[in-house]
């Protein structure tokens, strides 16, 4: 096969969320957020395992995330929509039993109107300023929104990955003045805030990134492996160059393996010159630009030919695998691409 392997262990999924269920107080609901297609991993699969193991509350970032939930979930857990209810989706939010975390008045209008009397929850903003109704906006509608009795009430953290960042502290204290005499289930603390103890953890808890092997969950469980298969072996004389704009260029003789791979699969760009392959532990470093469909790999210390090359696995995670490339492993996950054959592992029993 000339498509790399991506083995996804669902088993350590399940163990991130119960180990960053465990870090919290033992009142507080543990949800699971799944947006973006499990980060990546495959939503369905995910929500299942993670169902089976006791998550009752999941998140995604737009309806029609919700609806794909929905089908593998079946009836009974309840799926936030971080966008709110958009125009367009009030029918799906009625089938489908989704509960619209509701970010402006506008918003709320067009919710209490088209659904009255159907679930929904309200985001916030306590300082991020990106989603949510503001202080003022909230103090307009509050008396409005608490008599339909809303399901939620959460906002979101802007430096939760920093403890030591005062904007934290800021926060905390502007979600708890904006919900003070509140007697709605409240939630601030994604993966970060979980982290950062007690006091952002209220009643719900919504780990992300966490749940997949990435920081700032230093703690937790491995979930990915890619392996690459090599789809061509050569040998370089001294001066001979690799790939587009021959921007590498063998200083002796070299054995280079061209690995199936590239942008097209989410090895950006930005990984070339930087990034490493291994093969049985041993590092073997990129040569030449990555491509769409291709890396291009020095393996000429390699003791034998390597038939596959791995970029994620036991050797380099997701984020020292982002670092290479000057980003984070949140995107390191979600742009792996389509191409791969998915091989799922566990059941999270």
């Amino acid at each position: 096969m000339a498509t790399g392997t991506l083995s996804i262990d669902l088993s350590a999924i399940v163990a991130n969320w119960r180990s960053l269920n465990a870090a919290s107080d033992g009142a507080v609901e543990t949800a699971a957020v799944v947006k973006a297609d499990g980060y990546g991993l495959g939503a369905a699969r995910v929500a299942r395992a993670l169902a089976q193991a006791g998550a009752r509350r999941f998140f995604v970032a737009v309806a029609e995330e919700g609806a794909q939930v929905r089908e593998a979930l079946g009836p009974g857990p309840e799926i936030g929509v971080f966008s709110g209810h958009m125009s367009g989706d009030t029918d799906m939010i009625a089938d489908l039993d989704l509960t619209p975390m509701l970010n402006s008045v506008d918003q709320l209008t067009r919710h209490l109107e088209a659904l009255p009397g159907r679930p929904f929850g309200i985001q916030l903003d306590s300082g991020m300023n990106r989603l949510g109704l503001e202080p003022a906006e909230w103090a307009a509608v509050r008396d409005l929104v608490l008599a339909q009795e809303p399901r939620l009430i959460m906002s979101h953290l802007a430096n939760a990955d920093e403890p030591g960042h005062p904007q934290n502290a800021a926060q905390l204290e502007c979600f708890l003045e904006m919900t003070e005499g509140v007697d709605v289930p409240l939630s601030l603390a994604a993966t970060g805030g979980i982290l950062l103890g007690p006091e952002y953890h209220f009643d719900v808890t919504r780990p992300g990134i966490g749940l997949y092997g990435g920081l700032p969950f230093a703690q937790a469980r491995a979930v990915v492996t890619l392996s690459l298969p090599v789809i061509q072996l050569r040998d370089l004389s001294a001066g001979e160059t690799v790939g587009y704009g021959a921007t590498w260029q063998a200083e002796a003789e070299t054995k280079i393996a061209t690995v199936s791979a590239g942008y097209a699969d989410g090895l950006i760009r930005a990984m070339t010159g930087k990034a490493r392959l291994y093969s049985n532990g041993v590092a073997c470093p990129l040569a030449g630009r990555v491509s769409m469909d291709l890396l291009t790999v020095d393996v000429s210390h390699l003791k034998e030919e390597p038939r596959y090359l791995e970029i994620l696995g036991p050797d380099q995670s997701v984020d020292q695998l982002a670092d290479a490339a000057g980003t984070i492993g949140y995107e390191v996950l979600t742009s792996l691409g389509a191409r791969y054959r998915r091989r799922y592992s566990g059941r999270g029993e």
